[in-house]
């Protein structure tokens, strides 16, 4: 948290996010997507995660599955899984990320 009690945003060209809770056996992310970017495709070798769309629609790639999703989707991005989300909407995309597993730091990404 921030001096004033609120949580810090980290700024991506995608968007942003804020961590909401990071405890050594779980990390809880609030997602932004701008309209019409994506995050990178990658994998982690040290958490599988969970996601739950709020708002906004996009899809989600998993492997060689293509997911549609909007607001109150689910989708679980197993360890090892190749993954992104896009928003291909003209409304932000936004979604909470929890993490499961031995390590949540940002250097476990695998980009392709």
């Amino acid at each position: 948290m921030d001096a004033t009690g609120g949580y810090d945003e980290s700024k991506r060209p995608w968007g942003f996010y804020t961590v909401l809770a990071d405890e050594p056996d779980h990390k809880v992310k609030r997602i932004h997507v701008d309209p019409r970017r994506r995050l990178s495709l990658q994998r982690h070798r040290h958490r599988a995660e969970y996601w739950t769309i709020v708002a906004g629609e996009g899809i989600v790639t998993r492997n060689d599955e293509e997911i549609p999703v909007t607001g109150g989707s689910t989708v679980v991005i197993p360890r090892g899984a190749r993954h992104r989300i896009e928003n291909r909407g003209d409304t932000p995309l936004v979604f909470i990320e929890v993490q499961l597993g031995t390590y949540f730091g940002e250097d476990d990404i695998e980009r392709f």
